[in-house]
């Protein structure tokens, strides 16, 4: 099927419903919630089938829970799944380039996705972690679950902000899905997704994440695997370390990012070819599987055996260096995926070895709590979404005593990342691209909030040869407050103030383009609200001609500052309005 031409609508009389009734966005977010847990078990299960497959496990069994693989395979599948992965996704990146992700969208593009697209990013995501790439399936899970939901909310034309909550939704719903955890997967929706919270969204957001759930548990009733054995009482001293781990996993965070920005620039810099980078990383990765195998894909057979099983500390400090540099090397040569599951995994192994520092000078630590801590500390640095990963820590123990703790470690954690950092791995990325977002809220109408829109097109103008008499019998004092002069081929040559044209010193035979203002700042059509203010500022004007291009500067419109401020407020208004929910 043809994707980029696939579209459909509702009959004309549901799409009125949907778009006047709250409680028809509800009906969709669940629809939305179901999809996305759909999307889970399908995504999971095609992984689990290709680790069987081409790692020869026996059925039920997690790749990176083994104890030993076959060398071969463990060398050969990433180094060749790398080298497939990397010559398809040159040839796509030629034809599509940058593929928009549910943040970006809803960031800058009123919550529209390409399905094609969502499509393609699921299947890179697949068949990495399907290779035994060091990537979670995370962002596939969210990212075909919010394009489901993005074509959707576009069958029913939903408003800019319904189709951002929709979008919201589709990501809540699988990370519920995949988490087993519908509080975390709805603030995920909301932190990371849609930006914020208000009350308007709650409903459909959290309909979606429980749906999500219990659509994902239909099919697999597996679980993170981290557990702790007894119901935990914290202490004030256990608030304090707490404290003391979330700084340290902030800063394990912040390293984790830029190795992987490094390892693209090493990759660069030896002139590797793109196509070729996967195949690299690929081997780099079997290498380190050779050591230990529970470097590879996502590592949820990896959580369950640190959890389970009492793991010397030398094992476990091996696992957490192995598994760092993994993700590292997989992200950095290109393969597609995310960071969320290997930090769940690293911040569990890093609260372990935490614990045992403790216990080494006589203070107790539990290696289990302070796992959990760990787990949520390190994701917040790498991931954001504070709330969101201190339910997941809540519904994976059930113990609200240890949240405590956890909260204070991920407050800790984020703060710091923010601070020394300012991004989260999503956000980071788009600042390597060079996309100045720093999260999911709506900026994008912003930027389509332009100088066309806001311009007047019926301009007076006036020859820029002519007199300062000439100019006065055209332009009567009040007719007009400023005029554009324009050369003999109607490009832009200055603004001539009407008043000052009409002053009594001078004398009527001055050529006008000796009173000219502003001949070099001018305006595009293309240009933002936002930039077209700045301008007004930097050039202390009340006005400014708009053209078509610098270099023909054929004059297309006028645009005053008063009336680019007023539009921009009305604006902003509306969007704060349809942030509460009040249109």
């Amino acid at each position: 099927m043809d994707w980029s031409s696939f579209s459909f609508e509702v009959p004309h009389r549901l799409r009125a419903i949907a778009r006047t009734r709250e409680s028809s966005i509800i009906v969709l977010a669940a629809l939305a919630g179901a999809l996305a847990g759909l999307v889970v078990a399908v995504m999971g299960a095609l992984v689990e089938l290709m680790h069987v497959t081409l790692f020869r496990l026996a059925l039920g069994t997690r790749l990176s829970a083994q104890g030993w693989l076959d060398p071969v395979h463990v060398i050969l599948v990433p180094a060749i799944g790398g080298l497939l992965f990397g010559l398809v996704s040159a040839y796509v990146a030629r034809r599509r380039g940058t593929e928009v992700d549910p943040i970006e969208a809803n960031a800058l593009h009123g919550g529209r996705m390409s399905m094609r697209g969502s499509l393609i990013v699921a299947a890179q995501t697949l068949w990495s972690s399907g290779v035994g790439a060091s990537v979670g399936l995370e962002a596939g899970y969210t990212q075909l679950a919010s394009g489901l939901a993005s074509k959707i909310g576009g069958a029913f034309r939903l408003r800019r902000s319904d189709m951002r909550v929709l979008v919201g939704c589709g990501a809540a719903g699988a990370i519920a899905g995949a988490f087993g955890a519908p509080l975390g997967g709805a603030f995920y929706g909301f932190e990371l997704i849609i930006g914020s919270y208000a009350a308007a969204s709650l409903a459909p957001v959290g309909v979606a994440s429980l749906v999500g759930y219990l659509t994902a548990r239909a099919f697999t009733q597996d679980s993170i695997g981290a557990t702790v054995n007894v119901v935990s009482q914290v202490a004030v001293h256990d608030i304090a370390i707490a404290a003391g781990l979330g700084l340290v996993a902030a800063g394990f965070g912040i390293l984790l990012m830029r190795g992987v920005a490094a390892c693209e620039v090493l990759f660069s810099k030896a002139r590797i070819k793109p196509a070729l980078r996967p195949m690299i990383g690929g081997a780099l990765v079997g290498l380190l599987a050779l050591i230990s195998p529970q470097v590879l894909s996502s590592g949820h057979g990896a959580l369950h055996l640190t959890s389970d099983l009492k793991l010397p500390l030398a094992t476990i400090a091996l696992i957490f260096l192995l598994k760092s540099g993994a993700s590292i090397l997989s992200l950095g040569s290109g393969f597609r995926g995310g960071l969320f599951f290997a930090s769940l995994l690293l911040g569990s192994l890093g609260g372990q070895i935490f614990a045992a520092g403790l216990n080494a000078i006589g203070v107790a630590a539990d290696a289990n709590i302070y796992a959990i801590i760990g787990m949520s500390a390190v994701s917040v640095s790498v991931i954001g979404g504070p709330l969101t990963m201190t339910f997941i820590a809540l519904e994976t123990t059930g113990d609200l005593w240890l949240t405590t703790a956890v909260l204070i470690a991920v407050i800790v954690s984020m703060q710091v990342t923010r601070e020394l950092f300012g991004y989260s791995f999503t956000t980071w990325r788009f600042h390597l691209r060079g996309q100045a977002i720093r999260g999911a809220a709506d900026v994008g109408w912003i930027r389509d909030l332009n100088v066309a829109q806001m311009m007047r097109a019926d301009v007076r103008t006036s020859p820029v040869e002519s007199t300062i008499a000439a100019f006065r019998e055209a332009f009567p004092l009040g007719s007009t407050n400023q005029v554009i002069a324009v050369d003999e081929e109607g490009s832009y040559a200055g603004m001539v103030m009407v008043a000052e044209a009409h002053a009594s010193e001078l004398v009527g035979t001055i050529p006008l383009r000796d009173i000219l203002h502003h001949t070099h700042h001018m305006l595009l059509p293309q240009q933002t609200a936002q930039e077209a203010i700045a301008a007004f500022g930097k050039f202390e004007a009340e006005s400014m001609a708009v053209v078509a291009s610098l270099e023909r500067r054929h004059v297309v419109g006028l645009l005053s500052e008063a009336h680019t401020l007023r539009r921009f407020a009305d604006a902003s208004e509306r969007q704060r309005r349809e942030l509460l929910g009040e249109l």
